[in-house]
């Protein structure tokens, strides 16, 4: 269901990564990575499985969710949601 996965989204990934994934969030300033660009074709040529796994592990500056969000299936939702932002 894409309107939980962008619930879920709005909760756990628009604070850094910003509405429309666009890394623009409000804290994004505060961190020194590359927060990506969702939209971008770069981003959207990754598998759902390696977008799933980021989620879980995090990198670089993205905190691991395994913990904050133990929900496989919410994890699913939000790769979803993630897909509906490509230009």
């Amino acid at each position: 269901n894409i309107t939980v996965g962008k619930t879920l989204y709005a909760k756990h990934c628009a604070s850094c990564h910003g509405k429309k994934g666009l890394g623009d969030g409000s804290k994004a300033p505060e961190l020194k990575g590359d927060l990506g660009d969702f939209s971008s074709a770069e981003f959207q040529k990754q598998t759902d499985g390696e977008i799933f796994y980021k989620l879980i592990d995090g990198r670089d500056d993205m905190p691991a969710f395994a913990k904050k969000m133990a929900s496989e299936e919410d994890r699913w939702l939000i790769v979803n949601f993630v897909r509906t932002l490509k230009k």
